[in-house]
């Protein structure tokens, strides 16, 4: 009786599928070639009346419960947050970040710098060094498809000092190149930090001077001014790692220690010494030694730092000729000798500097070095190398706080142009077309709007005229164009549209 029942279901399917113009099906004949057995006979019958394979849906005897049950289920409500720490950017936060980066991209190019750029995605040896530093530990790092260990890179200069050994000596030095990365950092979220953010970053390679850091300073000072920020705003604190290695050797530290000791100096701005004493006991270290240490950096002006280190001292002479530089450069003002300032990335070899926020309330705005041994951890010749990173967000909230930041309110569109009839719009294109080939940014409304929206339309996205092509102006081979921001209101030739735009 089931096999019948079936047979006969297929028979009257087909029959549906035919009445409705689907064609390839097979007849009654094809259909009862084989008698099924029961627990298939109604997707056999099925499959020989459609002449082709079971869907998933006819396989699925629970879908129309499923189906009907989903009609009834209340959908989830999608996060509309970006992730956390991350963030969006709407059409006034991408204007802001542009102008950002103009001054960025100008500034290099005033002193002479290329731009590069790099994968976002790197291989994750390039940043797990062994030194203890934060970076190794906030990486967004995974395995990819090809069990490949990757990360989302968390600074620059690695990957440029990869991007200069890949050319095998093929660079020719001295290179001065930055860019403009996003990295990434699972850390904690404050004020000015972000687990992404964008970095305005600057090296010189193959300048083993102290020229160098002082032709970067330069740029970096040449931003502030540009943006409006005094040396009242801004300070950039000096020091030197020969200073720490100079203490270190003296106290009878060996050398392959030096890198790490500085990454655990770099932890006490932020925490007590007790803090890290597991790391301390974990190099050998005895507390004696970080309070020695700690004693010499509380040192603040080069005459102290004779007495501590000695009139001979490596790291003196470094930091004298430096400052000589900066105030040929004019730039000293800005400047302040720090000796607690060690940068808390291990590479670091020689001077050191971070610009901060006078009035303390802001973390770090820059900050970089010399890091002549980089490219020898990556199995390279040890080249000399000096740079900084330069984030957006702290910049951005110093010169809100100083009410520094300008309006991103405004489009930035000059023009918008509609047509008061359906007919007229193609002579409105034409309009549209000669302002956009004057060099002029140029919005056209694609929909059929009253005068009155339109006019309220380009108040909001801060428009400079209103082009309106009637009938009686087209007629005379015009258009008429309002002024919006003083309510002037003339007539000009369509012809002339191109001499008119020169001079707005």
């Amino acid at each position: 009786m089931n096999n019948t029942f079936f047979a006969m279901f297929a028979v009257l399917f087909s029959a549906s599928l035919k009445h409705n113009g689907v064609r390839g099906f097979s007849t009654l004949a094809t259909a009862s070639r084989a008698t099924p057995s029961s627990s298939d006979a109604g997707q056999t019958a099925l499959r020989m009346a459609t002449g082709g394979r079971v869907s998933s849906a006819v396989k699925d005897q629970d879908l129309l419960n499923k189906t009907s049950k989903g009609k009834n289920k209340k959908q989830v409500k999608m996060d509309t947050n970006p992730p956390r720490g991350t963030r969006d950017f709407y059409p006034e936060d991408m204007r802001m970040r542009n102008w950002l980066f103009d001054h960025f991209r100008q500034v290099a190019n005033l002193h002479g710098f290329v731009e590069y750029d790099s994968p976002v995605l790197e291989s994750e040896a390039l940043y797990t060094r062994k030194a203890g530093e934060e970076v190794t530990d906030q990486l967004y790092n995974f395995v990819d498809k090809g069990g490949r260990p990757v990360a989302l890179r968390p600074e620059m200069t690695p990957s440029l000092a990869r991007m200069v050994m890949a050319k095998k000596g093929g660079l020719p030095l001295p290179l001065k190149w930055f860019s403009i990365p996003q990295c990434w950092r699972y850390e904690r979220t404050t004020r000015g930090r972000r687990r992404e953010h964008f970095q305005w970053n600057m090296d010189i390679w193959g300048v083993p001077q102290e020229t160098a850091e002082v032709e970067l300073l330069r740029a970096m000072v040449t931003f502030f001014q540009r943006v409006g920020l005094t040396s009242e705003d801004v300070g950039i604190k000096v020091n030197s790692r020969l200073v720490i290695s100079e203490v270190l050797t003296e106290l009878g530290i060996p050398e392959n220690l030096f890198a790490s000791t500085c990454v655990l100096i770099d932890k006490l701005d932020k925490v007590p010494i007790d803090a890290i004493q597991g790391e301390l006991n974990e190099l050998g270290l005895e507390r004696s030694v970080v309070e020695k240490l700690l004693e010499v950096l509380t040192n603040n002006s080069l005459e102290s730092l004779k007495i501590a280190l000695g009139e001979e001292s490596q790291a003196v002479k470094q930091l004298e000729r430096f400052f000589e530089l900066a105030e040929a450069y004019e730039i000293a003002d800005w400047l302040i000798l720090d000796a607690s300032v060690v940068r808390g990335l291990a590479y670091y070899t020689g001077v050191v500097f971070e610009a901060f926020d006078r009035t303390g309330e802001l973390r770090a705005i820059a900050g970089g070095g010399r890091y002549d041994k980089l490219l020898e951890t990556f199995g390279g010749d040890p080249t000399a190398a000096v740079g900084f990173g330069f984030g957006d967000a702290v910049i951005v909230e110093l010169l809100k706080d100083r009410g520094l930041l300008p309006s991103f309110d405004a489009s930035g569109i000059d023009c918008v142009i509609f047509a008061m009839t359906d007919d007229l719009y193609g002579s409105a294109l034409k309009v549209a077309s000669k302002l956009r080939e004057a060099g002029l940014s140029v919005d056209i409304i694609l929909e059929n709007k009253k005068a009155k929206w339109v006019f309220k339309h380009a108040d909001r996205i801060g428009a400079k005229y209103c082009v309106v092509v009637g009938a009686e102006e087209y007629a005379k081979g015009e258009v008429s164009i309002k002024d919006l921001s003083e309510g002037k209101q003339e007539s000009v030739k369509i012809e002339a549209l191109a001499e008119w735009a020169k001079g707005i």
